[in-house]
């Protein structure tokens, strides 16, 4: 059924490949994007790819004035909100930007959208909220725990306050999505992972070494209890990604109230796993270097992701093979990601 959608951080990664997933869908898209973290580039070229025209509002989401002109002038049906600062590191060293911006930022957006009479809504969780899980895999049901870093209590704090919408106002749809760790590309090459600066997450970091860019991969620690000493985590897909957005999108239709499902392909790889996945895929020769430990990671964590599965009908299809070399395809064919 053809909808209306906001796409709040649109123009980001995992937006810009949902983005392309909604258009083949059928949607309107609307986009609000700050370009903080991201490039026009990206979505010119999902117009490409899609052959659909996009709408979008360069703006931030926590204008109160702008949103509400927004949605007094855009029949909207629906929100995805991806729009929010997403580095560990970052959050560590900068956390009240983390607080303005992913949970007041947050807060503004659904009061505008409250104040529209709009209430479905996709919101773009982690992983990171289970803090040090007691248990592997992580499944819905394992508590939360305090998380490790700034970024990942933000999302906790916006999680707590959706489920508190829900509670009190029955209108609400809500879809809490809890990612692992999005990787890859679309297979086209167009659009992928474009950070700025010095990449926070390991495959980008690892194509910017296969094409020069950086000189070596730093491996923080290679004494966890692991096969190879070096931390698991679970790698999907981007494109896997974006497609439970969609079946979380059909679930909202029928459901009411707040609802959280993982999404992961419930498989972990440890680093040196991928080190060597990606020179598979690349042909190129990864150095790497060995450091410490970094505060705050943890061994080994990856997703029971079996409730996506039976509630949504969504399961990951993407293998390691095919994330390492649309990753490749990406940064050789975008040295320097949108930049031309």
């Amino acid at each position: 059924m053809r909808k209306k959608i906001l796409v709040t951080g649109g123009a980001g990664y995992i937006g810009s490949h949902t983005l392309v997933e909604l258009l083949f869908a059928g949607n309107d898209c609307i986009v609000l994007d700050n370009m903080s973290n991201a490039s026009s580039a990206s979505l010119k070229r999902v117009q490409s790819i899609t052959k659909k025209q996009i709408q979008f509002m360069q703006g931030d989401i926590r204008d109160a004035t702008l949103l509400k002109k927004l949605f007094a002038s855009q029949a909207i049906e629906i929100v995805l909100h991806f729009a929010g600062l997403k580095a560990v590191g970052e959050s560590v060293a900068y956390p009240l930007r983390y607080y303005d911006n992913n949970v007041h930022g947050s807060r503004v957006l659904l009061q505008a959208m409250a104040d529209a009479g709009i209430f479905s809504f996709v919101f773009s969780s982690s992983a990171t909220v289970y803090g040090i899980p007691d248990q592997i895999p992580v499944s819905e049901a394992s508590p939360v725990k305090r998380p490790t870093n700034p970024y990942g209590r933000s999302k906790l704090v916006v999680e707590d306050m959706l489920r508190d919408l829900a509670a009190a106002d029955p209108r609400w749809r809500i879809a809490i999505l809890r990612y692992f760790n999005p990787v890859g590309a679309h297979k086209s090459g167009l659009i992928g992972e474009d950070p700025n600066g010095t990449p926070n997450n390991l495959l980008p970091y690892i194509a910017q070494v296969a094409v020069g860019k950086l000189p070596e991969l730093i491996v923080f620690g290679n004494d966890y209890a692991t096969p190879d000493g070096t931390g698991i985590r679970d790698y999907i897909h981007v494109e896997d990604l974006a497609k439970g957005h969609l079946s979380a999108l059909q679930a909202l239709q029928t459901l009411t109230g707040a609802h959280t499902w993982n999404l992961g392909t419930g498989k972990g790889y440890s680093v040196l796993e991928i080190v060597r996945a990606f020179e598979d895929a690349s042909g190129r020769s990864i150095p790497y270097r060995i450091a410490p430990r970094r505060s705050g990671d943890i061994a080994i964590c990856y997703a029971d992701p079996s409730k996506a599965e039976n509630e949504l009908g969504w399961k990951a299809r993407r293998n390691l093979s095919e994330m390492m070399r649309d990753t490749w395809r990406w940064q050789s064919m975008n040295p320097n990601g949108y930049v031309a």
